[in-house]
């Protein structure tokens, strides 16, 4: 008898803990949102808005696609630049950000289509230099597949490549496992108000600190990113199918080979150089995976370059 009253009563705590929990995670997360408003506008797509942010005049203009779990704010250091020379938008892909979620599948044709019904209800003129990062350049590769005539330049910033996981080596693929697991359980305590008490959400550079606690510790984002992950298999196929982007100018953005000692990764960007037969390779000297924080000044140059290229074969 006196277990079960143990019980009980430790039931009863723990009830009481979670509803704390959830008030105080709508709270916080009410509050957070309220202080911090999308920078961008909220443009309908079909019964369900994105966000879109687009600065600086001129064409073409650069279209910024992030990589898994990220949104605008990955390109905080890249795009104030680029909008001294031309227009540049960045944007939050369905269910991320501040953009709503989306009642279609997560396949790359499919996002590739949101962001073109996003960019033609915006009137944004398509004249794009594609700007891909990690899985962000499959989306890209399919737009340019999808909207050719649209599609002027591409850059693809240490991008994910469809045969990689047969060609990495097994320890990756475990890598991934593992943060599937702790998406799972960030999806499993967000509710809670677990992740950002515990500070698991909403990390960055303290200038970017309070919007990515407005958008980052919610529950939708991981479902967002869960759902990208798992459409690999989908995606791998539908880019391949898609095949090379023609002459269009392309520069191949990657890493630098001492931050990554994996000798198949440098040979799977080499590859991505030969879907264009005008391209060429850039190494960010220093830089991890994510060269847009680590070295914005070669993103920047790269985009520049691309646009001045896309530019002078438009006047021929």
């Amino acid at each position: 008898m006196r277990l079960l009253r143990l019980l009980k009563r430790l039931l009863i705590v723990v009830a009481i803990l979670a509803c704390a929990g959830a008030v105080y995670q709508h709270a916080a997360n009410a509050w957070y949102r309220y202080h911090n408003p999308p920078p961008g506008q909220l443009v309908d797509v079909g019964g369900y808005r994105m966000h879109l942010d687009c600065t600086g005049r001129g064409s073409p203009t650069v279209i910024l696609e992030s990589g898994l779990a990220d949104t605008w704010l990955a390109w905080y250091k890249v795009q104030p630049a680029i909008s001294r020379f031309t227009r540049v938008c960045s944007y939050d892909r369905a269910g991320m950000g501040w953009s709503d979620p989306s009642p279609k599948s997560r396949d790359a044709k499919t996002i590739a289509g949101e962001l073109h019904t996003l960019l033609h209800n915006a009137k944004i003129d398509p004249s794009f230099v594609m700007v891909g990062h990690s899985l962000g350049g499959f989306y890209v590769r399919m737009y340019a597949n999808l909207y050719p005539t649209e599609v002027v330049g591409m850059v693809l910033i240490d991008a994910t490549h469809p045969d990689q996981f047969e060609r990495l080596p097994r320890e990756v693929r475990q890598f991934n496992e593992n943060f599937l697991r702790k998406l799972g359980w960030k999806e499993d305590t967000m509710p809670f108000g677990i992740p950002r008490l515990m500070g698991w959400c909403g990390n960055g550079p303290p200038e970017l600190r309070p919007m990515l606690r407005a958008i980052d510790c919610r529950l939708q984002p991981w479902y967002e990113h869960m759902a990208e992950y798992r459409a690999w298999d989908i995606n791998t196929a539908q880019v391949r199918a898609a095949g090379t982007i023609g002459d269009i100018p392309l520069i191949v953005l990657s890493e630098d080979p001492g931050k990554n000692t994996n000798d198949t990764w440098s040979a799977l960007q080499k590859d991505l150089v030969h879907l264009s037969t005008n391209s060429s390779q850039m190494i960010a000297a220093g830089s991890g995976h994510l060269i847009q924080i680590d070295r914005p000044d070669v993103v920047i140059a790269a985009i520049r370059k691309v646009v001045g290229q896309s530019a002078d074969a438009h006047r021929e």
